[in-house]
């Protein structure tokens, strides 16, 4: 069955509860690597400086303490298997729906279920989705 190591736990352990709950539940099912939990305001600006986040400090989930988003990639990473990441997503999807775990998956922004009509791929990006 497959763990996460160190880091991963690390990472992990910077994370909200139901992301925490979800990822340990997740692990069972498929390997996975964390690759950020909770973002420096230093961490944040380099994010947004290469294009890998779209939100400056302190407005991205991954600003919180505990932070409300997490970037998880299926192991072994392989960036070029866009399609491994897809049925990662859709696990992640169907395990947090299982536990009650309302998130937002950064290859399926808007949540309709179409992955084609997205403007901005994070596919490692999973956040809770808070109701107002």
């Amino acid at each position: 069955m497959p763990k996460f190591g160190k880091k991963s736990k690390e990472r992990l352990n910077e994370c909200h509860p139901d992301l925490q709950k979800l990822f340990n539940e997740v692990i069972k099912d498929t390997d996975c690597t964390i690759l950020c939990g909770h973002r420096t305001e230093e961490e944040q600006d380099k994010a947004f400086k290469d294009k890998v986040s779209r939100l400056k400090w302190p407005e991205s989930k991954h600003n919180t303490k505990p932070s409300m988003a997490i970037d998880v990639a299926p192991y072994p990473l392989d960036w070029q298997d866009t399609k491994k990441f897809y049925e990662f997503g859709k696990l992640v999807i169907k395990k947090a729906k299982e536990l009650g775990i309302n998130i937002r998956w950064g290859g399926d922004w808007d949540m309709d279920g179409d992955y084609k009509d997205q403007k901005f791929n994070d596919l490692p990006h999973f956040e809770l989705v808070t109701k107002v």
